[in-house]
């Protein structure tokens, strides 16, 4: 995997100019129950408010391995890098964490896995990158810019029921048929390469609102969601960790919706309940043996979080403990 960093000093600054605050900051390095010469990875390192509360409990001997797709992302990290020997930084998915592990030299299991999923604030703030229809821009809607299709080029040749198809199945849109019949005779007429442009689309076509939410929210979500891959993504991290977690080695995620929140608990739920195997069946005891129990109950931001960062008011973090 390419391991890049934004070169253009205008990106660079680009850093400075959107804010970002760390949601569940404190309880998710809490839950990480950091070793001083453990071994941890920021999947998702964002602009990395969690990484750097995890190398302040980190002792000389510890390691962390940082990651993220977006090339801004990694440039920030990267200065951070050069002043702390500890750290080891990767470009690419965070489904690919063991090639990270791999490029960093080690080879011995993790103390910690920490995914804090979604967009992060200045991906939302900056119009350029197409995540947000509060904000016009081009419709671009990739973590990583330099690679794959962006989402005006996929709406601009994916097919009227693929497009209705991703809109309900990752938005959980009822209107996802009429949406997507709207994009498509739209498109015909002049191509949707702007934010804009798809929320006016998207608002012109569902009449019934939702108090407090745009028209357009369900939908930006979901083609965000599919042209990132970022359900599969997660499904493919968490069925690694297991394999890479040490021995009391935590796994923390936080997630921003339903989707995301529902494969995690299922996941956790499944590998405390340790394997299915039918009755009758010669098998050891130890093959019953769960590989990982669930730490605690979900936890939400607090009231006084949420007050200040109204972005955090839908975030949700399990904890997973390998056994």
């Amino acid at each position: 995997m390419v391991d890049g960093t934004a070169n253009d000093a205008g990106k660079a600054s680009i850093n400075k100019l959107f804010s970002h605050r760390t949601v569940l900051l404190d309880e998710a390095v809490r839950a990480l129950n950091i070793k001083p010469d453990g071994c941890y990875v920021d999947a998702t390192y964002g602009r990395g408010g969690h990484s750097e509360k995890i190398l302040q409990q980190l002792g000389s001997a510890g390691r962390l391995v940082v990651i993220d797709k977006d090339p801004e992302a990694i440039a920030h990290a990267k200065e951070r890098q050069r002043q702390d020997a500890r750290i080891s930084v990767w470009q690419g998915a965070f489904s690919d964490f063991p090639d990270a592990l791999q490029a960093a030299g080690i080879n011995e299991k993790i103390d910690g896995l920490l995914l804090d999923l979604g967009v992060s604030s200045p991906q939302l703030d900056d119009a350029s990158r197409g995540f947000s229809f509060m904000r016009d821009g081009a419709l671009d809607m990739r973590m990583n810019p330099q690679f794959g299709q962006s989402a005006s080029e996929w709406l601009h040749t994916a097919k009227e029921a693929e497009i209705a198809d991703v809109i309900w199945r990752y938005g959980e849109e009822r209107f996802s048929r009429r949406i997507a019949r709207a994009i498509v005779r739209h498109r015909e007429e002049e191509k949707i390469v702007t934010t804009k442009q798809l929320a006016d689309v998207i608002a012109a076509t569902v009449h019934k609102k939702e108090l407090g939410k745009h028209p357009a929210t369900r939908s930006f979500q979901a083609i965000r969601i599919f042209i990132n891959r970022e359900l599969d993504d997660l499904q493919d991290c968490l069925s690694l960790s297991v394999q890479h977690l040490a021995s009391q080695g935590r796994l923390v995620v936080i997630s921003f919706h339903s989707l995301e929140d529902r494969i995690v608990k299922r996941f956790l739920q499944a590998q405390q309940r340790g394997p299915k195997i039918p009755k009758g069946l010669p098998v050891m005891g130890d093959e019953y043996q769960p590989k990982m129990r669930k730490v605690g109950k979900a936890i939400k931001p607090s009231a006084a979080e949420v007050a200040e960062n109204a972005r955090s008011r839908s975030a949700i973090m399990r904890v997973g403990e390998r056994v």
